[in-house]
Protein backbone atom coordinates (compact mmCIF):
# COMPACT_ATOMS: atom_id res chain seq x y z
CA UNK A 1 0.00 0.00 0.00
CA UNK A 2 3.03 2.31 0.71
CA UNK A 3 4.41 1.69 -2.56
CA UNK A 4 1.23 2.31 -4.57
CA UNK A 5 0.57 5.71 -2.68
CA UNK A 6 4.31 6.74 -3.50
CA UNK A 7 3.73 5.73 -6.82
CA UNK A 8 0.02 7.89 -7.08
CA UNK A 9 1.94 10.34 -5.93
CA UNK A 10 4.60 10.95 -8.95
CA UNK A 11 2.12 10.02 -11.72
CA UNK A 12 0.97 12.71 -13.23
CA UNK A 13 -2.82 14.32 -13.02
CA UNK A 14 -3.68 13.42 -16.51
CA UNK A 15 -2.74 9.46 -16.17
CA UNK A 16 -4.26 9.07 -12.28
CA UNK A 17 -7.35 7.33 -13.47
CA UNK A 18 -5.73 5.00 -15.57
CA UNK A 19 -2.80 4.09 -12.79
CA UNK A 20 -5.93 4.18 -9.98
CA UNK A 21 -7.65 1.91 -12.43
CA UNK A 22 -4.53 -0.42 -12.83
CA UNK A 23 -4.14 -0.48 -9.06
CA UNK A 24 -7.47 -1.44 -7.69
CA UNK A 25 -7.34 -4.30 -10.00
CA UNK A 26 -3.93 -5.57 -8.51
CA UNK A 27 -4.76 -4.33 -4.99
CA UNK A 28 -8.61 -5.01 -4.47
CA UNK A 29 -8.69 -5.86 -0.84
CA UNK A 30 -6.78 -1.98 -0.54
CA UNK A 31 -9.65 -0.22 -2.91
CA UNK A 32 -11.66 1.58 0.01
CA UNK A 33 -8.32 2.83 1.00
CA UNK A 34 -6.88 3.97 -2.25
CA UNK A 35 -10.44 5.63 -3.52
CA UNK A 36 -10.26 7.72 -0.23
CA UNK A 37 -6.69 8.81 -0.31
CA UNK A 38 -5.96 9.38 -3.68
CA UNK A 39 -6.80 12.18 -5.06
CA UNK A 40 -8.61 11.93 -8.42
CA UNK A 41 -9.07 14.86 -11.32
CA UNK A 42 -12.73 16.25 -10.94
CA UNK A 43 -15.09 15.98 -12.79
CA UNK A 44 -18.77 17.68 -13.59
CA UNK A 45 -22.60 16.61 -14.19
CA UNK A 46 -24.94 18.88 -14.69
CA UNK A 47 -27.83 19.52 -12.34
CA UNK A 48 -31.14 19.52 -14.29
CA UNK A 49 -33.61 20.61 -11.85
CA UNK A 50 -31.43 23.71 -11.58
CA UNK A 51 -29.57 23.88 -14.69
CA UNK A 52 -26.42 24.19 -12.95
CA UNK A 53 -22.98 22.10 -13.05
CA UNK A 54 -21.70 20.68 -10.13
CA UNK A 55 -18.64 18.75 -9.27
CA UNK A 56 -18.19 14.85 -8.70
CA UNK A 57 -16.02 13.24 -5.78
CA UNK A 58 -15.53 10.75 -3.29
CA UNK A 59 -17.03 13.14 -0.84
CA UNK A 60 -20.58 13.70 -2.14
CA UNK A 61 -20.68 10.13 -3.86
CA UNK A 62 -22.60 7.26 -2.30
CA UNK A 63 -22.61 3.88 -4.37
CA UNK A 64 -22.30 4.88 -7.80
CA UNK A 65 -24.86 8.44 -7.39
CA UNK A 66 -23.33 12.07 -6.48
CA UNK A 67 -25.47 14.16 -4.18
CA UNK A 68 -25.66 17.78 -6.07
CA UNK A 69 -25.20 20.91 -3.73
CA UNK A 70 -27.90 22.68 -5.67
CA UNK A 71 -30.82 20.25 -5.20
CA UNK A 72 -29.37 17.90 -2.49
CA UNK A 73 -30.74 15.45 -4.70
CA UNK A 74 -28.33 11.87 -5.94
CA UNK A 75 -27.50 12.00 -9.30
CA UNK A 76 -28.81 9.17 -10.84
CA UNK A 77 -31.52 8.67 -8.03
CA UNK A 78 -30.82 7.13 -5.06
CA UNK A 79 -33.73 6.51 -2.34
CA UNK A 80 -31.33 5.88 1.28
CA UNK A 81 -28.86 7.97 0.46
CA UNK A 82 -26.64 9.55 3.02
CA UNK A 83 -27.82 13.39 3.54
CA UNK A 84 -26.33 16.53 5.76
CA UNK A 85 -28.79 17.46 9.07
CA UNK A 86 -30.73 20.30 8.19
CA UNK A 87 -28.39 23.07 10.07
CA UNK A 88 -25.55 22.06 8.16
CA UNK A 89 -27.32 21.55 4.75
CA UNK A 90 -28.04 25.41 5.48
CA UNK A 91 -24.46 26.05 6.19
CA UNK A 92 -23.56 23.74 2.72
CA UNK A 93 -25.95 26.48 1.00
CA UNK A 94 -24.56 29.68 2.56
CA UNK A 95 -20.94 28.20 1.51
CA UNK A 96 -21.39 27.06 -2.00
CA UNK A 97 -23.32 31.18 -2.56
CA UNK A 98 -20.02 32.48 -1.05
CA UNK A 99 -17.49 30.25 -2.93
CA UNK A 100 -18.91 30.94 -6.12
CA UNK A 101 -17.86 34.30 -5.59
CA UNK A 102 -14.58 33.41 -4.39
CA UNK A 103 -13.71 31.73 -7.35
CA UNK A 104 -15.29 34.26 -9.97
CA UNK A 105 -12.80 36.75 -8.42
CA UNK A 106 -9.79 34.42 -7.87
CA UNK A 107 -10.27 32.15 -11.27
CA UNK A 108 -12.44 34.27 -13.57
CA UNK A 109 -14.85 31.10 -14.10
CA UNK A 110 -14.50 27.77 -13.72
CA UNK A 111 -17.18 25.23 -11.56
CA UNK A 112 -17.16 25.25 -7.63
CA UNK A 113 -19.25 23.43 -5.48
CA UNK A 114 -18.90 22.70 -1.53
CA UNK A 115 -20.39 19.75 0.45
CA UNK A 116 -20.34 18.76 4.27
CA UNK A 117 -21.23 16.56 6.31
CA UNK A 118 -21.30 15.04 9.93
CA UNK A 119 -18.17 12.99 10.96
CA UNK A 120 -17.74 10.77 14.25
CA UNK A 121 -16.02 13.28 17.00
CA UNK A 122 -19.07 15.56 17.13
CA UNK A 123 -17.86 18.37 14.59
CA UNK A 124 -17.94 18.07 10.95
CA UNK A 125 -16.33 18.00 7.72
CA UNK A 126 -16.44 20.46 4.26
CA UNK A 127 -15.12 20.12 1.25
CA UNK A 128 -14.50 23.19 -1.14
CA UNK A 129 -13.59 22.41 -4.79
CA UNK A 130 -12.78 24.28 -8.03
CA UNK A 131 -12.34 23.10 -11.39
CA UNK A 132 -11.31 25.44 -14.23
CA UNK A 133 -10.94 24.45 -17.73
CA UNK A 134 -8.15 26.72 -19.48
CA UNK A 135 -8.43 24.83 -22.74
CA UNK A 136 -8.94 26.96 -25.65
CA UNK A 137 -12.71 25.10 -26.21
CA UNK A 138 -13.48 25.23 -22.45
CA UNK A 139 -12.94 28.42 -19.58
CA UNK A 140 -10.01 29.99 -20.79
CA UNK A 141 -10.48 33.90 -21.53
CA UNK A 142 -7.29 34.30 -22.83
CA UNK A 143 -6.64 31.54 -25.39
CA UNK A 144 -2.84 30.38 -24.82
CA UNK A 145 -3.19 26.94 -23.75
CA UNK A 146 -3.81 24.31 -26.36
CA UNK A 147 -5.56 22.54 -22.69
CA UNK A 148 -5.31 23.32 -19.27
CA UNK A 149 -7.00 22.28 -15.90
CA UNK A 150 -6.67 23.46 -12.35
CA UNK A 151 -8.60 21.43 -9.72
CA UNK A 152 -8.43 22.56 -6.10
CA UNK A 153 -9.61 20.04 -3.47
CA UNK A 154 -9.84 21.44 -0.03
CA UNK A 155 -11.15 19.34 3.38
CA UNK A 156 -11.44 21.10 6.73
CA UNK A 157 -12.37 19.21 9.55
CA UNK A 158 -14.02 20.99 11.81
CA UNK A 159 -13.77 19.79 15.32
CA UNK A 160 -16.27 20.05 18.31
CA UNK A 161 -16.67 23.72 19.66
CA UNK A 162 -14.55 24.63 23.26
CA UNK A 163 -15.12 27.69 25.10
CA UNK A 164 -16.08 29.84 22.14
CA UNK A 165 -13.20 28.19 19.49
CA UNK A 166 -12.83 25.02 17.74
CA UNK A 167 -10.20 23.06 16.06
CA UNK A 168 -9.59 23.82 11.81
CA UNK A 169 -7.49 20.79 10.11
CA UNK A 170 -7.46 21.80 6.42
CA UNK A 171 -5.95 19.51 3.73
CA UNK A 172 -5.70 21.11 0.60
CA UNK A 173 -4.67 19.32 -3.27
CA UNK A 174 -4.17 21.21 -6.13
CA UNK A 175 -3.58 19.45 -9.50
CA UNK A 176 -2.55 21.14 -12.34
CA UNK A 177 -2.16 20.16 -16.17
CA UNK A 178 -0.89 22.49 -19.35
CA UNK A 179 -0.35 21.51 -23.29
CA UNK A 180 1.13 24.56 -25.05
CA UNK A 181 0.75 24.09 -28.89
CA UNK A 182 2.14 26.65 -31.09
CA UNK A 183 4.23 27.54 -34.12
CA UNK A 184 7.18 29.18 -32.03
CA UNK A 185 7.33 26.88 -28.76
CA UNK A 186 5.68 23.77 -31.02
CA UNK A 187 4.26 20.95 -28.24
CA UNK A 188 5.15 21.54 -24.71
CA UNK A 189 3.47 19.52 -21.43
CA UNK A 190 3.65 20.63 -18.03
CA UNK A 191 1.34 18.56 -15.44
CA UNK A 192 1.56 18.02 -11.43
CA UNK A 193 -0.04 18.31 -8.40
CA UNK A 194 0.72 19.86 -4.51
CA UNK A 195 -0.49 18.66 -0.99
CA UNK A 196 -0.62 20.38 1.91
CA UNK A 197 -1.88 20.44 5.76
CA UNK A 198 -2.79 23.44 7.71
CA UNK A 199 -4.30 23.20 11.42
CA UNK A 200 -5.33 26.50 13.69
CA UNK A 201 -7.49 26.84 16.92
CA UNK A 202 -9.67 29.69 15.93
CA UNK A 203 -12.40 31.52 17.88
CA UNK A 204 -15.98 30.77 16.32
CA UNK A 205 -17.75 34.44 16.90
CA UNK A 206 -17.60 34.91 13.28
CA UNK A 207 -18.63 31.89 12.40
CA UNK A 208 -17.48 28.86 10.71
CA UNK A 209 -17.40 29.69 6.77
CA UNK A 210 -15.41 33.07 7.85
CA UNK A 211 -12.54 31.05 9.82
CA UNK A 212 -12.12 28.12 7.04
CA UNK A 213 -12.95 31.07 4.04
CA UNK A 214 -9.47 32.74 5.42
CA UNK A 215 -7.43 29.14 5.64
CA UNK A 216 -8.39 28.68 2.29
CA UNK A 217 -7.56 31.93 0.91
CA UNK A 218 -3.80 31.64 2.49
CA UNK A 219 -3.40 28.19 1.47
CA UNK A 220 -4.49 28.87 -1.96
CA UNK A 221 -2.00 31.37 -2.15
CA UNK A 222 1.48 29.32 -0.53
CA UNK A 223 0.05 26.51 -3.13
CA UNK A 224 0.09 29.52 -6.25
CA UNK A 225 3.43 30.58 -4.79
CA UNK A 226 5.12 26.81 -4.66
CA UNK A 227 3.65 26.04 -7.88
CA UNK A 228 5.61 29.36 -9.61
CA UNK A 229 8.39 28.35 -7.92
CA UNK A 230 8.72 24.60 -8.23
CA UNK A 231 7.02 23.47 -11.75
CA UNK A 232 7.50 26.84 -13.42
CA UNK A 233 10.59 28.41 -11.90
CA UNK A 234 12.44 25.32 -12.59
CA UNK A 235 11.00 24.65 -15.95
CA UNK A 236 12.44 28.00 -16.88
CA UNK A 237 15.67 27.22 -15.54
CA UNK A 238 15.91 24.27 -17.50
CA UNK A 239 15.19 25.26 -20.76
CA UNK A 240 16.92 28.60 -20.45
CA UNK A 241 20.33 25.95 -19.90
CA UNK A 242 19.52 23.72 -22.33
CA UNK A 243 18.00 26.72 -25.10
CA UNK A 244 19.06 30.08 -24.11
CA UNK A 245 16.75 32.74 -25.56
CA UNK A 246 18.03 34.46 -28.78
CA UNK A 247 18.65 37.46 -27.12
CA UNK A 248 21.23 35.94 -24.47
CA UNK A 249 22.93 33.98 -27.30
CA UNK A 250 23.81 37.34 -28.74
CA UNK A 251 25.39 38.75 -25.85
CA UNK A 252 27.96 35.64 -25.25
CA UNK A 253 31.61 36.14 -25.87
CA UNK A 254 32.36 34.80 -29.03
CA UNK A 255 35.71 32.23 -28.55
Amino acid sequence: MEAAMGLMRRMPPKHIDTALSALLSLLPHHSSDLLSQVDQPLQVLCDSEYGKDFILCEYNRDADSYRSPWSNVYHPPLEDGTLPSSELRQLEIEANDIFAVYRDQYYEGGISSVYMWEDDNAGFVGCFLINKDGSKTGQGRRGYLQEGAWDAIHVIEVGPEEEGTTNYRLTSTVMLSLTTDNEPSGTFSLSGSLRRQMNMRLSVEEGHLCNMGRMIEEMEGKLRNSLEQVYFGKTKEMIYTLRPPAEVVMRLPSS
